[in-house]
């Protein structure tokens, strides 16, 4: 893919759809990843840093380095930031809900995600401007996000990204080699990777979606790729589960009820 032409094109889409909307500016949650990063100068690029508020969520277990990577971001672009700790709300949650000691660290860190995006929309309501989206395609093809958490967005930027893509083109822009070089994580639970929760390298699962995707067969993936059979079928499986989250919920089709 040409990087520079689909630079541009990412900034026009982005610019078209907020004039569309008449919405003059944006709030993007910026976590000290490669993926929020990327969007956050893109969106700087499209509407201008005065139009553009970054926001960091952390917890009380928050590595300083996520926090100081986000704040990097914020002061390269120039953008209004904001850091609003997220401890005290979940801890809320935990005083509130009966059996949530009982979660496992995948339901506490979608809860995690749900407080975050409320947190986004509050800041997008009261300032008149849209949440940015920060998922990247292999994620959306996956599944590999919160529904109604990191999935409830009103634009994905770099939906059309995969994620190997995100990172070239982040290289292009030039992003803080921090955030260049760091594990991918979704900072939902102390220690945790995306590579390692998916089971797979972003580089091996970029390799293989698009040709599958394209009708290739998983055997011929498999021998042209080197990525083993089990790792493309557990995708493919992963693939298959979360299409309810690309997809509206469903209605139940009363039309029959109305005809003549």
């Amino acid at each position: 893919m040409e990087m520079e032409k689909a630079k541009e094109i990412i900034v026009d889409f982005i610019s078209k759809k907020l004039e569309e909307a008449g919405i003059p500016g944006a709030v993007v949650g910026i976590s000290g990843g490669i993926d929020s990063a990327l969007v956050a100068y893109l969106t700087v690029e499209a509407l201008g840093a005065e139009n553009v508020m970054g926001i960091h969520m952390p917890e009380d277990s928050t590595p300083e380095s996520e926090i100081n990577d986000a704040k990097e971001v914020a002061e390269r672009l120039g953008i209004d930031f904001k850091i609003v700790n997220i401890s005290d709300i979940l801890a809320t949650y935990k005083d509130t809900m009966p059996d949530i000691e009982e979660a496992t660290a995948p339901v506490d860190g979608n809860l995690k995600a749900r407080v975050r995006m409320s947190v986004l929309y509050y800041y997008a309501n009261m300032l008149g401007r849209v949440v940015m989206g920060t998922g990247n395609k292999t994620e959306i093809l996956l599944g590999y996000f919160t529904k109604y958490g990191d999935g409830g967005v009103d634009l994905e930027p770099i939906g059309d990204l995969y994620k190997t893509e995100v990172r070239e083109m982040s290289q292009m822009l030039g992003l803080p080699e921090s955030i260049l070089n760091k594990a991918p994580s979704a900072g939902l639970w102390e220690g945790q990777t995306d590579e390692a929760d998916l089971g797979v390298t972003y580089e091996n699962i970029d390799k293989v979606l698009e040709p599958i995707l394209a009708g290739e067969g998983h055997e011929r993936v498999s021998e042209r790729t080197g990525v083993p059979l089990e790792d493309i079928s557990s995708l493919l499986r992963r693939l298959r589960a979360n299409i309810h989250k690309r997809t509206t919920p469903p209605i139940a089709d009363l039309d029959e009820l109305r005809e003549d």
